[in-house]
């Protein structure tokens, strides 16, 4: 059963997210500031944090690195921060993904399932992904039926398909594909997340699974 730390000050949302989430067979365990979220983790293993950033006694980007410092488990920031400063530093400091308050409980349940489903341990060999009619092989570097992708376009795209459903940000895509130095160049990615688009996607122009978040980044969505 999957293990779910809920971290928020707010003693209503998290009532509220106990009784739903138990209620589709979650195990939930809950924290009201940043230093019980730590602890919390410490004791219990989840295996999925949903965490707000305005906490009494530290910031949640703050509990975020605390937790990188030891542990990989996926992090859905819940927050009613909805600047995209806000985001994108949750984001960098290592959250998975962001949802603003006030939210719908089916939204986030979804983004739940998202960050989840197809977890893999990072060594794992990838198998196949599929994108629309495509099936891609990261190992081999192939794709089927035959596309020929340039080695930029590579690296970009296996950024992505290896984080299914985590949104990535812009400023980490640069930093990962082009280095450091182009840590501003947005217009790097939006050149070539269209290419790839055009590619890939049956449609280009409403694109199903090389998705933009606007400000933020983009994500593969199976």
């Amino acid at each position: 059963m999957t293990r779910i730390l809920v971290v928020d000050d707010d003693p209503q949302i998290l009532r509220a997210l106990r009784i739903n989430l138990r209620a589709r067979q979650y195990e939930v365990d809950l924290a009201a500031d940043g230093a019980g979220a730590l602890k919390a983790a410490a004791a219990h293993n989840p295996d999925l944090i949903v965490l707000d950033l305005g906490l009494p006694d530290m910031d949640g980007a703050e509990v975020i690195r605390g937790l990188r410092g030891w542990s990989a488990v996926p992090i859905i920031v819940l927050s009613g921060r909805a600047e995209g400063t806000d985001k994108v530093t949750a984001l960098d400091a290592g959250a998975d993904d962001y949802v603003t308050k006030p939210f719908g409980v089916d939204e986030l349940l979804a983004r739940i399932r998202a960050v989840t489903r197809r977890a893999v341990p990072s060594d794992a060999p990838p198998g196949p992904v599929t994108v629309g009619r495509y099936t891609i092989d990261l190992a081999d570097h192939t794709i089927s039926p035959d596309q020929r992708l340039t080695p930029t376009e590579w690296q970009l795209l296996e950024r992505l398909l290896r984080n299914p459903g985590k949104l990535i940000t812009q400023r980490s895509l640069l930093h990962d594909v082009w280095g450091p130095q182009y840590g501003t160049e947005t217009n790097y990615l939006r050149q070539y997340m269209a290419r790839l688009r055009r590619k890939l996607e049956d449609d280009p122009t409403r694109p199903r699974h090389l998705i933009t978040e606007p400000g933020m980044g983009y994500r593969f969505q199976p």
